[in-house]
């Protein structure tokens, strides 16, 4: 059956790219986590055990949250590593047909990676509408697929626009509201000799991809209701358009080219080397790890909306996001689903995770509550980011739709951006030569490409 030969082919390919994105580095415990390996304190002994792997850096505290509120079920947890090499450790695992773990953590963008391989139980049937109320519609979205649901929501990254007071007070500017006006402040920055106003990483394709969606592009279409046929539009005018606007910006040298998340990069940041930083809500707890915000610079930070392409049709968008899913090797995938829907989800855990900035929490009995909106967010120089920013961006993001192939198409995106950056190609070129890459992949997946 062909839908099967996508399912294994996407595999295949899967487990390749992760091991490549992983770039040889150790994610910790090895995958396969059995109970026997449990990072964490188990609270009541004689009760089921889910095993969990995820890397949250305040994970301990939540799973002991978990642990000791519950006398019928104790979470086992593992970090398997975060992100990619926990990946690679789950395809690993559901090629080999056994060593996932009950739970897993995953990025809201690769969970159509490990649908279409029937890897992750659906959890409609046990209990997932009733949670469903405690998230926005945009949220439900990204981890639904028709009446089907593979993952409950707990952290989100609603898009903004972190700049520095500093900067835009010495050279008398005002955050942009447009991507015009974005453009047209980093040229006045440059002609009066500031610094650059922005960065266009190649190692970001997540972002360039919500800003073609911010512009009304849909790079792709795609619904496990029909799982063997895809919708691949990523030379669209839209697609174009950002990635000429961008490649502009480089080619005048009014933003950088430096990879995000580098020591170069932070540097620089806390240096005062870039005037501006497009993120998501999830950054200022990014960098204060980091160690931004506590020399010179501190108090320097400020947050605005993330700039628009059409100010009258104003679109919000995403960038990161994780959830927890529950695997088709769970041996009791009625109890492991309890806890999807309950780690990270009662208020002490969700508390410690918005206030140390770990997260963005999702779950609305946050976001609603008077603590989170008004809370004067320190990095921010007590600047109410999640009441100005953060939330009404939650509020008006509308989902998003993911590629069963995230890792091949963010490798291949990011080499364009590459290109981009170093004058081999134009934004409308890359554009049309990732739309190439892209579509002749799926087809050698045995897509059909609408």
């Amino acid at each position: 059956m062909r839908t099967k030969a996508v399912g294994a082919a996407v595999a295949a390919v899967a487990l390749t790219a992760s091991l490549a994105a992983c770039g040889g580095s150790s994610g910790g415990a090895g995958g396969g986590s059995q109970a026997s390996n449990c990072t964490n304190k188990i609270v009541h002994s004689g009760v089921p055990r889910v095993s969990v792997w995820a890397w949250y850096p305040n994970m301990a505290k939540v799973v002991d949250n978990f642990n000791n509120s519950h006398t019928d079920v104790q979470v086992c947890w593992t970090v398997a590593g975060q992100g990619a090499p926990e990946y690679a450790k789950f395809q690993t695992a559901i090629s080999a047909g056994k060593g996932a773990p009950d739970v897993v953590m995953l990025e809201d963008d690769q969970l159509p990676g490990f649908e279409i391989q029937k890897a992750l139980v659906d959890l409609s049937p046990y209990g997932a509408d009733s949670v469903k109320g405690n998230f926005s519609a945009g949220a439900w979205k990204d981890v639904s697929q028709g009446s089907a649901v593979y993952a409950i929501p707990v952290d989100g990254g609603p898009m903004a626009m972190i700049y520095r007071k500093d900067i835009f007070d010495k050279y008398h500017l005002t955050p942009p509201k447009t991507w015009a006006e974005y453009a047209a402040d980093a040229q006045k920055l440059k002609d009066a000799g500031g610094p650059l106003f922005g960065d266009f990483g190649s190692n970001v394709p997540a972002v360039a991809t919500a800003l073609v969606e911010q512009k009304g592009g849909k790079p792709f279409d795609y619904d496990l209701g029909d799982r063997a046929d895809i919708g691949i539009d990523i030379d669209s005018q839209a697609g174009k358009n950002v990635l000429s606007f961008w490649a502009d910006l480089v080619k005048k040298g009014l933003v950088g080219k430096q990879d995000q998340f580098t020591t170069d990069y932070i540097s620089g940041f806390i240096n005062g080397k870039y005037a501006t930083y497009v993120s998501a809500a999830w950054a200022p707890g990014y960098l204060t790890g980091q160690g931004v915000g506590k020399g010179s610079e501190k108090d320097q930070f400020a947050v605005a909306p993330l700039p628009q392409w059409d100010p009258a049709n104003p679109v919000s968008v995403n960038w990161g996001g994780s959830s927890f899913a529950v695997t088709r090797q769970a041996s009791d995938k009625k109890l492991a689903a309890e806890v999807a829907k309950g780690l990270y989800a009662d208020n002490a855990s969700l508390t410690d995770g918005w206030k140390t900035q770990t997260i963005f929490p999702l779950n609305l009995s946050v976001l609603h509550s008077a603590a989170f909106i008004n809370n004067p967010v320190d990095f921010f120089g007590g600047q109410t980011a999640n009441k100005d920013i953060y939330i009404p961006a939650e509020n008006a993001y509308s989902g998003a739709v993911y590629s069963p192939f995230t890792v091949y198409y963010y490798a291949k995106f990011q080499a364009e951006i590459v290109k981009i950056n170093s004058g081999a190609t134009t934004g409308e070129q890359a554009a049309t030569d990732l739309q190439k890459t892209i579509v002749d992949y799926a087809k050698s997946q045995r897509f059909t490409v609408k």
